[in-house]
């Protein structure tokens, strides 16, 4: 049958930037498909404790108002994101989440500013997995096609609608369709195991960084880097309140 039949979770955030070190949570979501159908959802409004830009207000609709005055504080956000997460990875249920080195680091680095057990405190020292990032696989099976790599393009190229794109819920369950229909499209993705799927994505990001990196270092930027840890990224010693 495979693991993309199987019970996925859908996972996103929606924020102030696009800075994960840097950047709060405003809106999250976690949603709960079998093939490619919803079961369940958990969302979240958070009022994040710092102004939301404009731009980022732009692209999720969050104002500030809104966030101020219905927004749970971002603390107990974290905290409740975190715990439902780990609850399935302690299942052994894959997490799926586009881009997940952004969401991942983000929420991360939020509980690491509001001094909360971080991810792999609550896994008992685990690395938090399986974690299955359709951006990474989909660049990874289809390394030469041409054109965007965002969510809606690559929605498009495999047939899956996005309504009310840049919201959570939309964007979660958008993530966890699109990992089963690149696994539909490819079947040597659909033969891996969960676990070894997250193996081999971590290695397909760190190459994929490298000659990304290679590339713009050829391009006159001697000093670009281009961190190629995935899921997560490593934090600061220390992170601002």
């Amino acid at each position: 049958m495979g693991w993309h039949r199987e019970l996925l979770i859908g996972f996103d955030l929606e924020t102030t930037g696009t800075d994960p070190r840097e950047a709060r949570i405003v809106t999250g979501a976690v949603i709960e498909v079998r093939a490619g159908e919803p079961l369940g959802r958990r969302e979240w409004l958070a009022d994040p404790g710092v102004e939301i830009p404009a731009d980022a207000v732009a692209v999720h609709g969050i104002s500030n108002e809104r966030a101020a005055a219905e927004g749970r504080p971002a603390d107990r956000v974290a905290d409740s994101i975190a715990d439902v997460l780990v609850g399935y990875w302690k299942s052994g249920v894959p997490v799926v989440a586009y881009n997940a080195a952004f969401d991942l680091t983000l929420l991360s680095a939020e509980l690491r500013r509001h001094a909360l057990p971080s991810l792999a405190d609550r896994l008992g020292g685990a690395p938090p997995a399986p974690v299955v990032d359709p951006y990474t696989i989909d660049r990874w099976v289809d390394r030469y096609r041409r054109g965007k790599r965002n969510l809606e393009a690559v929605c498009a190229e495999y047939g899956i609608s996005l309504d009310a794109a840049h919201t959570a819920p939309a964007d979660a369950l958008a993530a966890a369709r699109l990992a089963s229909a690149i696994a539909d499209r490819h079947p040597k993705i659909a033969a891996l195991g969960p676990a070894e799927l997250h193996r081999r994505q971590i290695q397909w990001y760190a190459e994929w960084a490298a000659d990304f990196q290679a590339f713009l270092r050829r391009k006159g930027e001697p000093d670009a880097v281009i961190d190629g840890t995935w899921p997560l990224r490593e934090l600061a010693e220390s992170q601002p309140a």
